[in-house]
């Protein structure tokens, strides 16, 4: 599981399916201390998207033979880039391929308002892997004509025709994912998991008739292939070598049999041995046997994330999307941070969850503080700031979980930010100065607890199918939605000061809470077009939470809606009573899971978390056009450049930060395209 910025969460970035916690700059930009230093983070800006860079503090700490299985681990997730772009959608290599053609080989006049919008494009695409926002999922309207469009690929000599030209400037295909209620949410996403013909009702009744070997430890059936229909029948086509994406495959396994050769230690290659298993065969229980030794291999300074992982971009939660995190342990932070994973079973007895659902056991929990040394696939341009995995609820349960807070991306987005919109948008001086003493500790702690208690807290009943069978499309919105309220429950508890971690707990779980439910009820609500329904599953539960919490609190007036000078605001009058509403919540969420209660979580969501309050949507977007800084924000990486010996032989590495946007992404096309006969 991710956390994108709280991205939008951890400041403001999965059992089953994956956590991604968000980057905070996406939240709505709201970073709430302006630093300044030496290091350039600002690479470029366009549309509704900032691109930044990032440093690898911990790079000259490691020795050699780490920097080199940091290399090739980099290398291995690069490879599998165009992966990304064709699960995404069918048509993206085609188009990315022709755009790249024109972008790079047109001689005409580069200073008309066409060819800017046709440059801005270009960048969405790049920025998003395809042709469908990354975060919205709706399809890109070029400001451009298909006039235009046809003149460049002529003038470049570029083909692109048929539907590939066609679906940029139609309606179809408008959605990469649609998690809307009453409609057939497979036939209507355009993501490219499954063949154009092949509904929801196939998907589950395909995958209703797959028996796990061992029923207490299901497989993740459905995680590394495509469902299409041949002939009339459904069918799978594996992700493996000599299977669908073979070459890119190849490729990533070339790269993890050079890192298996220079693991830091034994458990760490066994576990790279079975991941390159798992590649060359699409063997799902080699995937479960891979995660078992990747949870317990928590010995070395590096570690990663590689394969088909996450699976928000499938509207009935079953494939996981390609991505690669290569992560650098942050010896200081992660010493200081570990106190959670050593606290998680007096978190877990303290939970306000019914007694039936709570572990006896809390086992594995490890928490880190990493540094990123490279990204790929759903995990770049835009990156989340902390991941918990694996997925599996039975391996969580029976040997663990590995969370990290990926603290130099953290950095960048406090570095790169401003704090304007958070002035607007706050109800008092007090919360905006609470804001900058208490923020960026409060969004790290929430982080950390969403990650390391959030997701590892908790049980199903006997006899209860996982969560993505039970809870279909709202599963991940589910899952997102009660880490949080873990996160929210602890942030305003006293446990957190007596272990150290803060010299005020109140005025931490004050700060978030004003933070959580102003974004919730309204900030979050820039980066949506007036008339939309919430459909992101982040921003979906940050909806649902804080909605449920206001409309439960009335009677007591926990939150106010304040009206002043023709502006909205949120003022929290009770956080006593709100901490409780926010116990109360996670516990109806952890018995929703538990009982795979689809009745309850659909009430939930669809009464709380989708629709938007149009008078305050409209009065967000107003006040918002004020501020100039993308609602969004990732990252280009830096380079990891080897230097050779007369021997041919890597002696050393320096680390490069690319020159612009477009010259990486246009790079990497050049040294990454393993999949270009797809298009």
């Amino acid at each position: 599981m991710k956390n994108f910025l709280f991205v939008a969460i951890a400041m403001s970035s999965v059992f089953l399916f994956s956590c991604k916690e968000e980057q905070k700059d996406a939240k709505t930009g709201e970073v709430t201390e302006v630093k300044s230093d030496d290091f350039n983070y600002l690479v470029e800006q366009f549309a509704d998207i900032k691109v930044l860079r990032y440093q690898i503090p911990s790079w000259d700490d490691l020795t050699l033979k780490e920097q080199k299985l940091v290399y090739y681990l980099t290398q291995a997730g690069l490879e599998g880039r165009d992966i990304m772009w064709d699960q995404n959608y069918r048509h993206n290599l085609a188009i990315r391929k022709a755009l790249e053609s024109v972008y790079t080989g047109y001689a005409g006049d580069k200073t008309a308002e066409d060819w800017k919008n046709f440059e801005t494009y270009m960048k969405r695409v790049w920025f998003s892997n395809g042709i469908h926002h990354h975060y919205s999922n709706d399809k890109f309207t070029p400001a451009f004509s298909s006039d235009y469009l046809k003149g460049l690929l002529a003038d470049t000599n570029t083909r692109l025709e048929g539907e590939a030209f066609d679906v940029i400037f139609n309606d179809k295909d408008s959605k990469k994912v649609n998690q809307s209620k009453g409609v057939d949410n497979v036939a209507l996403s355009a993501v490219n998991f499954y063949g154009p013909d092949v509904t929801s009702a196939d998907v589950e009744a395909f995958y209703k008739e797959k028996k796990s070997p061992n029923p207490d430890k299901p497989l993740s059936y459905g995680l590394n292939s495509r469902l299409v229909k041949e002939n009339g029948e459904l069918k799978e086509l594996v992700y493996k070598s000599g299977g669908l994406f073979g070459p890119a495959i190849d490729s990533i396994v070339e790269w993890l049999e050079k890192a298996q050769g220079v693991a830091e230690n034994e458990a760490q290659g066994e576990a790279l041995g079975l991941l390159i298993k798992y590649y060359k065969t699409g063997d799902l229980q080699t995937w479960d046997d891979y995660n078992v030794a990747w949870t317990a291999a928590t010995d070395g300074n590096i570690d990663y994330i590689n394969s088909f992982i996450e699976v928000y971009n499938d509207p009935l939660g079953y494939r996981g999307s390609y991505e690669s995190i290569i992560q650098i342990k942050d010896f200081d932070m992660s010493e200081k941070m570990a106190v959670l994973s050593e606290n998680a079973q007096w978190f877990e007895d303290n939970s306000p969850l019914m007694e039936a659902h709570k572990k006896e056991t809390v086992v594995g929990v490890t928490y880190k503080v990493v540094n990123v040394a490279g990204e790929a696939g759903d995990s770049s341009p835009s990156t989340p700031i902390g991941v918990n995995l694996p997925n599996a609820n039975w391996i969580r349960a029976s040997v663990g979980s590995k969370s990290v807070s990926l603290g130099n991306i953290i950095h960048a987005y406090n570095n790169a930010g401003s704090s304007g919109r958070l002035k607007e948008f706050v109800n008092s001086t007090e919360e905006y100065e609470n804001e900058k003493a208490y923020g960026q500790l409060g969004d790290k702690l929430h982080t950390a607890l969403h990650e390391v208690i959030g997701h590892a807290s908790g049980q199903l009943n006997p006899g209860i199918g996982e969560t993505k069978e039970t809870l279909k499309n709202y599963a991940s919105t589910l899952e997102e939605g009660r880490a949080d309220l873990v996160g929210l429950y602890y942030l305003y508890n006293p446990k957190l000061q007596e272990l150290g971690l803060v010299e005020d707990w109140r005025k931490i779980g004050m700060t978030a809470y004003d933070g959580y439910i102003r974004n919730g009820l309204m900030t979050q609500l820039i980066r949506l077009k007036l008339g939309d329904d919430v459909q992101e599953a982040h921003m979906v539960n940050r909806q649902w939470v804080s909605a449920w919490a206001y409309e439960k609190g009335k009677a007591d007036n926990v939150i106010e809606k304040v009206s002043r000078d023709g502006k909205t605001y949120f003022k929290i009058n009770d956080y006593e009573k709100l901490h409780d509403l926010f116990g109360q919540l996670l516990r109806e969420t952890q018995r929703i899971k538990s009982e795979g209660d689809f009745a309850a979580v659909e009430a939930l969501v669809e009464g709380y978390g989708v629709k938007v309050d149009q008078a305050i949507h409209a009065e967000v977007l107003e006040r918002d056009k004020q501020f100039t800084a993308a609602p969004y924000s990732g990252f280009v990486n830096p380079v990891i450049v080897p230097a050779m010996n007369d021997a041919g032989e890597i002696e050393s590495f320096t680390i490069e930060q690319p020159e612009s946007f477009e010259s990486q992404m246009l790079d990497y096309t050049k040294n990454y395209s393993n999949l270009m006969h797809l298009k």
